[in-house]
């Protein structure tokens, strides 16, 4: 929808024009995309089973640092979904790669997080400790269901006496299966109240956590999906790669259609069903954007959708690609209306 990444053109509904047949392979998201909480999204393991075996790669890139790849493996086989150790990459595993790029081998790091995210930074030769009394030169931060007060505060005590501050991701929410909760970011958060620094983001929406998982599963044009436009299609964007926003998570089409530049996505899915149908793009016509049926313009602050009723992904396509070209460089929230 953005029109600046490769994607190619759709074409017919019967099988030739499927969307999955323009890329290589998947980088998925996990929480929002694949499952919610330890149950599947509807729709999404038998997807991801029917683009194995149309002989294409499936990944998973995921900010949540609280669980090891194998532990996530196990699952996502448990739900039925195609998955190995291999085939998983956190942003837990591109912290402790950071921290290795910026300490001496045998530093101590304090863990505010999982035993995995510990276990991660062991694996590079870094020593984790508990408290900031061990005198850590750094902290690393990741997502951990049972981290409390006492474990923020050491964060906070061992960041204001010098530490470097590294979060694994600032996803300020999570999905869960009882529904949104606060996420890691809002834990990084309640530490930033506490010092005067911001840390290193090392996981989504940064480039090189999707570049590393591409490489690993040998794809050059993954399509990037994702439930949040703020670290999944941010990153996969950064990462100059084809983003879809798929909305069975976190954001929405009103969200995407208010999403900042950088934020973007190239594609709309209802959900991961879509990767097998022609998915049509939004093209431009005399005085607005078109896509199927659906005709979108622009007049003022709103946006005008003819051709298709609220709950119609054609119509928010075609008024996405409408008020995201004539707000090239800034973001705005319109009012946008069907008829």
């Amino acid at each position: 929808m953005s029109g600046d990444r490769p994607g190619g053109e759709s074409r017919d509904a019967d099988g030739n024009g499927r969307l999955i047949d323009r890329f290589d392979g998947l980088l998925c998201d996990l929480d929002g995309v694949v499952y919610a909480g330890p149950g599947a999204i509807p729709h999404a393991v038998e997807s991801l089973n029917k683009v194995v075996e149309a002989g294409l790669a499936v990944g998973y890139v995921t900010n949540n640092a609280s669980r090891s790849p194998a532990d996530v493996a196990a699952h996502l086989v448990e739900l039925g979904a195609p998955a190995s150790e291999r085939t998983v990459v956190t942003s837990a595993q591109a912290g402790a790669r950071l921290l290795a790029e910026k300490l001496t081998p045998g530093d101590a790091v304090l863990i505010t997080g999982s035993d995995y995210l510990a276990a991660e930074v062991r694996r590079v030769g870094l020593t984790p400790v508990t408290s900031a009394t061990d005198e850590p030169r750094a902290v690393i931060q990741g997502f951990d269901p049972s981290i409390g007060w006492v474990h923020l505060a050491e964060a906070g005590y061992a960041i204001n006496a010098g530490a470097l501050w590294v979060a694994t991701n600032t996803d300020a929410t999570i999905p869960r299966d009882r529904g949104i909760a606060p996420g890691n970011g809002t834990l990084v958060g309640a530490v930033r109240a506490a010092v005067s620094v911001d840390p290193l983001v090392a996981g989504k929406p940064e480039a090189p956590l999707f570049r590393a998982a591409a490489a690993e599963l040998d794809i050059t044009e993954p399509l990037v999906i994702g439930d949040r436009l703020d670290t999944d299609v941010l990153g996969g964007n950064n990462a100059g790669l084809t983003s879809a926003l798929v909305l069975t998570g976190v954001d929405s089409v009103h969200t995407a259609i208010a999403a900042v530049p950088g934020q973007r996505p190239d594609l709309l899915l209802a959900d991961l069903r879509d990767l097998f149908t022609a998915v049509p793009e939004a093209r431009p016509d005399d005085d607005g954007f078109r896509c199927s049926d659906a005709h979108a313009r622009v007049d003022g602050d709103s946006v005008r959708v003819e051709g298709a009723g609220e709950d119609d992904l054609d119509g928010w396509r075609a008024a996405c690609a409408a008020w995201w070209a004539a707000h090239p460089d800034d973001a705005a929230t319109p009012r946008v209306t069907f008829g």
